[in-house]
């Protein structure tokens, strides 16, 4: 199982230039990150297109990785989020998945690591539930789903301004949560 000191060894040596540290960064997430990219895409040939080119962005973003005591994983999550949202959205599609990571499979877990994983989760979830109900939602709606902005300030008949400012309220909120548990 690959330890997240050892992720955060992967980025900061390819960061360098490492080929063989990026090539074991691949090997150690690359199952995870096209889970990701499938669950949003739907499609197989695009998540693996996708990944591609995930990977090539983290490639030239390495040296921005900052190790912030919080799992890397989150940091390559994102990437893969983001690409395979920004396909989608290319492709003239839409992602409506209100679970989309909860039903992510990752054969290449070890148990112990679904375990973390699972409690990192509840973790989650119960600091969710301290947020005001339509802020929690915007939160799942725009980091879950992909909704923009725009499209959150007109579901919720406030102006985009103020649903910058709920989002950026919320993350805090939740990372104070978070490093406190």
């Amino acid at each position: 199982m690959t330890e997240k000191a050892d992720i955060e060894k992967f980025i900061s040596q390819a960061a360098l230039g490492n080929q063989q540290a990026f090539n074991d960064l691949y090997d150690a997430t690359s199952t995870k990150l096209y889970s990701v990219c499938l669950k949003i895409l739907n499609n197989p040939t695009h998540a693996e297109d996708t990944l591609q080119d995930v990977f090539i962005k983290i490639w030239r973003s390495a040296d921005k990785y900052q190790q912030n005591g919080l799992s890397p994983m989150t940091w390559l999550i994102t990437i893969a989020r983001n690409t395979a949202i920004d396909k989608l959205r290319a492709l003239g599609g839409h992602y409506h998945s209100p679970d989309a990571l909860d039903a992510l499979e990752d054969t290449g877990q070890s148990p112990e690591a679904e375990s973390i994983a699972f409690s990192e989760k509840e973790q989650i979830a119960r600091c969710l539930e301290q947020l005001e109900q339509d802020k929690a939602e915007a939160v799942r709606s725009a980091y879950l789903q992909g909704d923009s902005y725009a499209d959150l300030a007109k579901k919720y008949a406030v102006p985009v301004n103020t649903m910058r400012t709920w989002l950026r309220r919320s993350l805090l909120k939740l990372k104070g949560c978070l490093t406190n548990d």
